[in-house]
């Protein structure tokens, strides 16, 4: 195994940081107020008695860049893995479905699936990983490779390694950083790295936020507000009425 050093993480962060951010303001700035309202549940924002279009407009923009973040930031972990891989174990990234990283080690041929966190899919996306995992192991047992090791390796949280689904090893947090680096202290150590830049790129966000909440704000008093109160008729009738004529 080769060390991987913080020096070679910093670099890669601040030459790649920058796609996850250019990510998180490519997803508020294309924002179409009517597309985020077919999206949504209008009946939970009324029972949570949401009087200000302000209001229930930043409980839109808050819940839709949640769900962004998260997927543009397990993408650039996903990155992050494979190039730590490719220097401590010759790593990297697959071509076969269900599978992002191939590397070996300890004499074993291991096939990483990665997920950036423990709450990642509903029960056919976990059958259909399963499945995937298991026709590669199969592929590299025919390819001559005696061990192979299917992981569901999942970036940060707090669990045990254990078997899932009868197919892998789920291995999560420390031990997933370890498997692929070799470094205990690797889980805790890049989390610096990370913050890289990140000063200069909140505030350029949040002046886009900004904008674009204005921006939606307006919209909505427009065209779902009565003299400054919220018409919640025409926010349900928009969102959901579809009865044949």
């Amino acid at each position: 195994m080769n060390p991987v050093s913080l020096e070679d993480i910093q670099k890669f962060v601040s030459e790649n940081i920058g796609s996850f951010h250019q990510g998180r303001l490519n997803a508020i700035s294309a924002l179409n107020l009517r597309r985020l309202l077919l999206r949504k549940n209008p009946y939970l924002y009324r029972a949570k008695n949401i009087t200000l279009a302000q209001n229930f407009v930043e409980s839109l923009l808050t819940a839709h860049l949640s769900s962004s973040e998260e997927e543009f930031f397990g993408q650039f972990l996903e990155r992050l893995a494979i190039f730590i891989s490719s220097i401590t174990r010759g790593g990297f990234k697959s071509e076969r479905n269900g599978v992002d990283l191939e590397f070996i080690a300890d004499d074993t041929y291991h096939v990483v699936q990665i997920k950036s966190g423990p709450n990642w899919g509903n029960s056919s996306q976990t059958r259909r990983l399963a499945h995937e995992l298991e026709i590669a192991k199969q592929h590299f047992i025919s390819q001559g490779h005696l061990n192979v090791r299917a992981v569901l390796g999942i970036c940060y949280g707090k669990a045990k390694t254990t078997g899932w689904k009868d197919v892998a090893d789920k291995v999560v947090g420390q031990n997933f950083w370890m498997l692929i680096s070799g470094r205990p202290d690797l889980y805790t150590e890049i989390i610096e790295p990370l913050g890289y830049e990140a000063r200069q790129h909140s505030e350029a966000f949040e002046r886009e936020r900004d904008r674009i909440s204005n921006r939606l704000v307006e919209g909505f008093l427009r065209d779902f507000c009565d003299d400054g109160a919220i018409n919640w008729q025409r926010i349900v009738e928009f969102n959901s009425k579809n009865l044949d004529s």
